[in-house]
């Protein structure tokens, strides 16, 4: 099971570590590992990323993260943060040279209320219309265009200004925009006929530009006799 949750969620134990660098334990194709790991590639932290396949956990995975999902991030004082939203603001509250927290308009309350719809209802909506046979309950057609709805809103927004809070990228959208990618490809075909051209062009513009490239290097399964692997590679 991959974090569903942005709310704050840290071990009551701390875990000592002599890393020389905080461990991030990630997942290439997860939408919340994606969203951490741009924001510590955003700031030119680096942490040492180790490649959990979901189906076999590696065991010093399952004995740091409390809820056993990912993101995990382990840093060197022993702090441990499972959630990806707490990921990405431990990465900017140390580093921010793109202004992330402080959007043109608007402010960080804000993103954060945004960020929390979608991780909780549209994310709902998104789980019951790409994993219907997980759901009884779920009608897909139904989920999807409960989805819809909220994305029209966003469409909308989009149409004021190229990104969500104004005319630069902050917080919210690259919170958003791995869900966003992940809704699509349920069926790209369907969402490409959708009148919603703001979110076709922003969703487009994210999978083919060089930061979404940077985080999507393929690397192989951690085991614990691995060299380390350093993210974002120094250049």
């Amino acid at each position: 099971m991959i974090d569903t949750t942005s709310s704050a969620s840290f071990s009551s134990a701390p875990m000592p570590t002599t890393a020389a660098l905080p461990l991030l334990y990630s997942f290439r194709r997860c939408p919340y590992a994606m969203r951490a790991r741009l924001a510590i590639a955003e700031t030119g932290l680096q942490v040492e990323l180790r490649e959990i396949v979901l189906r076999d956990k590696a065991p010093e995975f399952l004995a740091t993260s409390p809820s056993a999902t990912v993101p995990c991030l382990l840093t060197r004082d022993g702090e441990v943060m499972d959630e990806s939203l707490d990921i990405m603001l431990w990465a900017l509250r140390q580093r921010d040279p793109s202004g992330w927290l402080s959007p043109e308009l608007g402010s960080l309350d804000e993103m954060l209320a945004l960020i929390t719809e979608v991780d909780g209802p549209f994310k709902r909506h998104l789980d019951r219309f790409k994993y219907d046979t997980r759901y009884p309950e779920a009608n897909a057609s139904v989920e999807r265009e409960a989805a819809a709805v909220f994305l029209r809103g966003i469409n909308e927004r989009l149409a004021i200004s190229p990104w969500l809070f104004g005319n630069r990228a902050s917080l919210a959208d690259y919170a958003f925009l791995p869900f966003l990618r992940q809704f699509a490809n349920v069926d790209r075909a369907w969402f490409d006929s959708e009148p919603w051209p703001q979110l076709i062009g922003l969703l487009q513009a994210f999978e083919t530009s060089a930061r979404f490239g940077s985080i999507m290097t393929k690397y192989a399964k951690w085991q614990a006799d691995d060299a380390v692997v350093v993210f974002p590679e120094p250049s």
